[in-house]
């Protein structure tokens, strides 16, 4: 199977962020950081030696993205609870997404995810006006490459 032909994670965010109010997408999307964070982690629990610790490396990141998210929001809590019950069902497509897969292809999916991610961050910093905002997007998707990278070197065979 090709990475083409492997679902998408930007796909399954993407049907659902058309119909979040713009101003909360970015965390909608801090949402969908925090189930990949539990993803990672569940991964690191099947893991030993180095790649636990970088599997680790990887949630702390999704986690780090969704903290710096929700922190430019006064209100996150109760915004994040809001789109939790308007929008469901990313977190059981997520799953879907990767149930009975191989690992290597649910890593496959996932650093796409990231890479994908990386690109809507960037995107967001180029249309905010706050800089605040911009730098925490910026950094949010280098944080996404970085775990990009990871996933990418394991299947590389590295």
């Amino acid at each position: 199977m090709t990475a083409r032909e492997l679902p998408s994670i930007a796909n399954l965010v993407g049907s659902v962020l058309q119909r979040v109010a713009a101003p909360h997408r970015p965390l909608f999307i801090a949402l969908a950081e925090r189930l990949a964070a539990e993803r990672y982690r569940r991964w690191a629990r099947d893991a030993n030696g180095p790649a636990r610790h970088e599997l680790l490396a990887c949630a702390a990141r999704e986690d780090a993205i969704a903290d710096r998210v929700a922190a430019l929001y006064p209100d996150a809590a109760s915004l994040e609870q809001s789109l939790r019950a308007d929008h469901p069902e990313p977190e059981e497509v997520y799953e879907a997404l990767f149930a009975g897969r191989p690992l290597e292809e649910q890593f496959a999916i996932q650093a796409a995810g990231e890479r994908a991610g990386a690109a809507v961050w960037r995107s967001f910093a180029a249309q905010t006006e706050q800089d605040d905002a911009r730098r925490a997007f910026l950094a949010c998707a280098e944080l996404e490459e970085q775990s990009a990278t990871y996933l990418e070197s394991i299947l590389a065979g590295g």
